[in-house]
């Protein structure tokens, strides 16, 4: 076995700014709202925390996001699992679209400002295989490339130079990430080892790891039998120098949410649990990973009725843990720095099957959770005619799948670039390319291309802009408008044209 090989295996101060938007800080005093806007800006961006939640297996999107402006057409797909149209969970100031019944936690989130729904998510050529699409979503890469390293461990290695040569040290004492469980997540590979630290109980952890007492890298053989076994000591190294302080966060930390009970110690809400009392403890670990198993739902998806069944119970689980850990926060007041997205494996076919279940498809729903979401909605609930891929059936294939609005790769750039604070060119090339913002953290919405003002696809966030967006028209495009606008803004680049088709109104609230 080739190292590399073996390795994969084994791994399962602010420094104020002189001027900000051409104003100098220094004619402004310390007490000046602008002045505490920026220190606290800066100071978030440093102390920031996202948790990635894996949904194994494949999640159902068309049933847990349901497109209500199309319910007929939603139910002639899939008539033997589809949720009643009077059970349907109704969203707050959107009257297209809602949730399973048995999310009621992520439904009040929403309702609260809180999570925010990315629409008919995937990447060009999908894969339907659950070992390769999983390796591209994790590695963020294209189709047809592959990837040695993580999204997020290129992110920390950037971060973080060197790891994990004089790691711990006094600027990063904790482990850059965390995962809950002992196979580690190839979203967390680095370049010479896993970026994370992995364990299922923290208490645990620590004891393990004082029972393993000192490292010695003394007498070593050669060659790569020296090499193997360096790899796996300085592992242990890594492990042992971060349990303490794991153990003194998770100590620190209390519980201050009522979580569903668990029937597992692997279930969502109990990983979910140990992460808010890391956070709550101190822990400075950038990055949580979690998972969740039991989607890849290809028969008993409901039950006797569509209201029962797998995957309703999986939805429930779901939605009751991060409404639960959302809560925690709160009660914590650590919330405003901590942002949670969901992902799966891809999406499942929006025409059921005769099991009464789901078959592998391409796009399906993200979420991304938590106070600092600056929109609801990514994309439009998928057009279920004009979506569909294949566009028409025959005698032969009534299958149907979604397709995509929303490259996920987009996303993890405005994690990166918009709650991280790296730089474009630094995420660009943590990402191998450059991928257009979503504006989920931005209330700006800018133009991508020319069209007319309603085409969803010639803007960042995948929709019309609404009436609390800031609009900007970008060099080089020309926004066709026929019809009466509110928006907040209207911005148009040196280059760019807003061209009115008639005796229309542009409202602008400011």
């Amino acid at each position: 076995m080739k190292r590399r090989e073996f390795i994969a295996a084994a791994a399962s101060s602010m420094i104020l700014p002189l001027t900000v938007n051409g104003l100098g800080v220094k004619s402004f005093n310390e007490n000046s709202s602008l002045v505490k806007s920026i220190i606290k800006t800066n100071a978030a961006v440093s102390d920031r925390i996202l948790v990635i939640i894996y949904l194994n297996g494949g999640n159902d999107g068309l049933n847990t996001v349901i497109p209500l402006d199309q319910y007929s057409k939603y139910y002639n797909l899939r008539s033997n699992i589809a949720i009643p149209e009077s059970n349907v969970l109704k969203l707050s100031g959107n009257l297209k679209t809602g949730l399973h019944p048995s999310m009621t936690g992520m439904r009040d989130m929403y309702n609260d400002g809180k999570l925010a729904i990315v629409h008919s998510v995937s990447y060009p050529n999908p894969n339907q295989s659950h070992v390769r699409s999983t390796d591209i979503l994790m590695t963020g890469v294209s189709a047809d490339k592959y990837s040695e390293t993580g999204w997020a461990a290129r992110y920390l290695e950037n971060r973080f130079p060197g790891f994990p040569a004089n790691y711990p040290n006094a600027q990063m004492s904790d482990p850059l990430a965390i995962q809950i469980g002992y196979v580690d997540t190839t979203t967390l590979k680095g370049s010479v080892q896993p970026m994370n630290v992995s364990f299922e109980d923290p208490v645990k952890f620590y004891q393990m790891m004082g029972q393993l007492g000192s490292v010695s890298s003394e007498g070593l053989p050669c060659c790569d039998a020296g090499e193997l076994i360096q790899f796996i000591k300085q592992q242990q190294v890594l492990s042992i120098g971060y349990s303490s302080r794991i153990k003194q966060a998770a100590d620190t930390g209390k519980t201050l949410a009522t979580y569903p009970t668990a029937s597992a110690t692997n279930d969502l809400s109990e990983q979910l649990k140990i992460v808010a009392k890391l956070i709550h403890g101190g822990l400075q670990s950038k990055i949580y990973f979690v998972e969740m198993g039991g989607f890849d739902t290809h028969a008993g998806q409901v039950g006797t009725t569509p209201l029962e069944g797998m995957h309703a119970v999986l939805l429930k689980k779901m939605s009751d843990a991060i409404a639960a850990f959302q809560n925690d926060l709160k009660l914590q007041g650590t919330e405003d720095k901590v942002i949670g997205m969901t992902f799966s494996d891809f999406g499942r076919r929006a025409t059921s099957n005769t099991s009464k279940g789901t078959d592998h498809g391409i796009a399906a729903p993200m979420f991304v959770f938590g106070t600092n979401i600056k929109r609801q909605g990514v994309g439009t609930n998928p057009d279920l005619t004009s979506d569909m891929e294949p566009p028409t059936t025959t005698s032969g294939n009534k299958n149907q799948d979604i397709k995509m609005q929303i490259d996920f790769r987009r996303i993890y750039t405005d994690i990166l670039t918009d709650w991280f604070g790296v730089t474009t060119a630094t995420t660009n090339a943590v990402m191998f390319g450059n991928h257009k913002t979503t504006s989920i953290f931005s209330n700006v919405i800018e133009s991508t291309g020319s069209g007319s003002w309603p085409d969803r696809g010639i803007w960042t966030a995948g929709s019309m802009p609404a009436t609390s967006d800031y609009v900007r028209i970008k060099a080089g495009h020309i926004v066709d408008v026929g019809q009466d606008l509110t928006v907040r803004n209207i911005h148009v680049e040196k280059g760019g044209e807003l061209r009115l088709l008639g005796n229309y109104n542009i409202v602008t609230t400011g």
